[in-house]
């Protein structure tokens, strides 16, 4: 069946579930629209400023920061259970240094209202436009959350994402 457009707010339970456990894959793209996806699991869902937002975490470290900073977009994207090995190797390994989805055998469908592309594979996606981002830092910061997400002092960048069109597969999100 192929992916329809869907309301984000169907699938609030599946995106956290998701985020709770294996996490998801955030898809960006370089100048030379080649994709990359990194593993997210530290994020939310939901209304800002009257819109429809994902609101997604990246390190300045991360080869993805720059590319989200270049493009301005992003894709968030649910896999079916039998894909998280990709999750795993998405997460621990630096798309400076290899092409995720040649060597997960992903396949990017580009964007329909971004320039970052989505995942065949996904059976959930989110396309996401930057309208907002700000920096973490300590100040603000509950100690406790401090010590122990941030011992090396690499605070995360917080990326608003306006939520432009949500695909699905709507038999099998959640299988």
């Amino acid at each position: 069946m192929p992916k329809i457009e869907v309301d984000y707010r169907d699938y609030f339970r599946a995106v956290a579930e998701a985020l709770r456990g294996a996490g998801m894959l955030l898809v960006s793209v370089d100048r030379a629209g080649r994709p990359n996806a990194m593993t997210i699991g530290w994020a939310a869902l939901g209304p800002v400023w009257g819109r429809p937002a994902f609101m997604a975490m990246v390190r300045p470290s991360r080869y993805t920061y720059g590319l989200i900073e270049e493009s301005g977009d992003f894709t968030v994207n649910l896999l079916p259970k039998e894909l998280a090995r990709v999750l795993d190797f998405c997460g621990s390994r630096s798309g400076r240094n290899v092409d995720k989805f040649a060597a997960q055998g992903l396949t990017p469908v580009p964007g329909r209202k971004t320039k970052s592309p989505t995942v065949e594979q996904a059976v959930l996606s989110l396309e996401c436009r930057v309208v907002g981002k700000c920096d973490l830092t300590s100040e603000g910061l509950d100690p406790d959350v401090d010590r122990s997400s941030y011992p090396r002092g690499d605070y995360h960048r917080l990326y608003f994402g306006e939520i432009l069109a949500v695909y699905a597969d709507p038999e099998l999100v959640g299988k």
